[in-house]
């Protein structure tokens, strides 16, 4: 029986085409991906219940309302998702073509917001992701407003975001913010990828959204996270990537299901450093059994941050 509820905002969901190769054969793989996709089936894996809020429309729409595979609350919009087709016969991922989502209305937005909004009430915990970075279906300030409205009645929020949709998010608060290494530097909020400066970027995200937790995932190197102002190191157990994309929106989930299932902050970041590590090792972005997770959470290892040599 699955434990624990949480709501992803995902606020269009793209249609993916992916051509592969076998024995000389094109292959071709038709999935609902984005970010919010990808964390919901992970979350599914671990144990737990996600509902994916989203809006679905057009043609891409109507195909995914068939692939997205978890529990959707979704919105029927005139806004079209967007949706790319890949190419890796050559071993390289090539992108052949990309549609942006389009944009919704204002009658459409506000119908979303209050879907989510409600189902997210009703959920144990709450993940704000974003659609592809390059859309912009809904406007920045929604995250603000969802981050706001739900930890003022008690839901706790985790942040998977970057740019002006990380920003307008940590003004509304958050309960643990999870973001890139390249993201905080590139976002301008850390001067480097030098430990003391994601460190101190740590704080400083803490201290605008009142998480309790900042997680910072460094590609092959250590995890870095803030928890109730201590600093540690996450070491995940070695494993050789088959593909690097989505380890970082499956430790997102892995912290939510924590959250969602009352674990400790400790204890959901080996969670989710270990869901990041299976994720890696499979071609599937927001795959992996929730058994092998669970088994690599207890090789994790948290490093305080003297003992790592980043100070407290």
């Amino acid at each position: 029986m699955a434990e624990g509820r949480v709501a992803v905002f995902a606020p269009s969901p793209q249609l993916t085409v992916t051509v592969e190769e076998i024995d000389g054969v094109p292959d071709i793989h038709v999935h609902a991906g984005g970010q919010g996709v990808w964390q919901s089936r992970m979350i599914e894996s671990l144990g737990a219940t996600p509902v994916l809020c989203c809006a679905l429309g057009g043609e891409t729409g109507r195909v995914l309302e068939h692939l997205i595979g978890v529990e959707v609350e979704a919105r029927a919009v005139a806004a079209r998702n967007g949706g790319y087709v890949h190419d890796r016969r050559a071993g390289r991922r090539d992108e052949v073509v990309r549609m942006p989502a389009d944009a919704l209305s204002r009658h459409e937005l506000d119908d979303l917001y209050e879907l989510t909004l409600v189902t997210a009430l009703r959920a144990d915990v709450a993940v704000l992701s974003g659609p592809a970075e390059e859309d912009v279906p809904v406007p920045h300030t929604v995250y603000e407003r969802l981050a706001r409205d739900l930890g003022a009645h008690g839901v706790p929020v985790v942040v998977d975001l970057s740019g002006e949709r990380l920003a307008h998010a940590l003004t509304g608060g958050a309960e643990v913010v999870k973001v890139s290494h390249e993201e905080l530097v590139s976002d301008g909020l850390a001067e480097s990828d030098a430990v003391a400066d994601l460190a101190a970027a740590c704080r400083e995200v803490a201290a605008k959204s009142g998480a309790r937790a900042v997680v910072v995932s460094r590609a092959d190197a250590d995890t870095l996270a803030l928890l109730e102002g201590e600093l540690v190191l996450v070491e995940s157990p070695g494993l050789t990537p088959v593909d690097p994309r989505g380890g970082g929106d499956s430790m997102t989930a892995g912290l939510a299901v924590g959250l969602a299932q009352g674990r400790s902050l400790e204890d959901a970041l080996k969670l989710g450093a270990a869901a990041g590590a299976v994720n890696v090792t499979r071609h599937g972005l927001g795959s992996g059994s929730g058994g092998a997770v669970r088994e690599l959470a207890g090789r994790v290892r948290v490093k305080s941050g003297e003992e790592a040599g980043c100070g407290r």
